[in-house]
């Protein structure tokens, strides 16, 4: 059962974490480093757990591994990726719309919630090193899905990272290796290895837990990931319209012939 004291806990801990970053962000004047952060406090939230609970059998144990092993990764891959890139575009666009005093609106409007949102991601995780039980023919099924996701985030986003050092034409777009099946297969992998860690949850009795995985999906999908990313890129790069009648959006499925994607969207 889930200690909720030191689950609260947990949540001051985080929440202290995303204040010193964001006093760090008010210097910079870049909140960018929130995306850099943002794993690292679900972790925190996690760790914060276990030192007050302790680490309860074998599923604390790999619960607390997976976790840690997705979010050092995801982290620095982040912090590589955005190194000299200055603000991004979303965060830019955020600062002129809460305008004046961005600088202490960012502290809630960005820190704060992420933390918040950081801290009832984790939850599934939380409610599953709560249980003594063992290991069992569902954890293993969440391994492999964690696994499945984790490998789609990883491969997406190295495919990302190596076209864009490539030199191409400025309106090139990625329809390569799993782009070639989904629009954002780095987020696809995020959504589902957090349904791996569900699935952990549940083998533990936390059926409950599922606000997280729907919560981390509604995320990608409809706000913070492929709805924002895609806003306004088909204006900045019109090659992606084509991609964006071919290709799903979200869940890996074959894309669409040329021709196919044109009659159906009247071409």
């Amino acid at each position: 059962m889930v200690d909720w004291s030191s689950y609260m806990t947990a949540l001051g801990i985080v929440a202290l974490i995303s204040m010193v970053a964001w006093g760090y962000s008010v210097v910079k004047r870049d909140v960018s480093v929130v995306d850099i952060l943002w794993s690292l406090m679900i972790l925190a939230s996690l760790s914060a757990y276990l030192v007050f609970t302790g680490i309860n059998g074998a599923r604390a144990t790999l619960l607390l591994a997976l976790v840690t092993l997705w979010a050092l990764r995801l982290s620095i891959h982040i912090a590589i990726r955005n190194h000299g890139e200055g603000e991004d575009r979303r965060y830019q666009q955020i600062r002129s719309n809460n305008q004046p005093g961005f600088w202490w609106k960012s502290l809630y409007i960005v820190f704060g919630l992420q933390a918040f949102l950081a801290w009832i991601i984790s939850l599934p995780a939380v409610a599953a090193t709560a249980s003594p039980a063992p290991l069992g023919w569902l954890d293993l099924a969440a391994l492999l899905v964690w696994t499945a996701g984790m490998i789609f985030e990883v491969v997406g986003d190295w495919q990302l990272m190596r076209f864009q050092k490539e030199k191409r034409a400025e309106n090139a777009v990625l329809d390569s290796g799993l782009w070639r099946y989904t629009r954002h297969p780095n987020y696809f992998g995020e959504a589902l290895l957090w349904w791996g860690i569900y699935l952990f949850a549940l083998a533990a009795g936390a059926w409950w837990a599922v606000v997280s995985p729907l919560l981390m999906t509604l995320l990608l999908v409809r706000v913070s990931g492929v709805a924002l990313l895609e806003k306004d890129i088909s204006d900045r790069r019109p090659a992606y319209r084509d991609y964006i009648e071919r290709t799903s959006a979200f869940i890996p499925a074959p894309p669409k012939p040329r021709a196919a994607a044109s009659v159906e969207n009247g071409g």
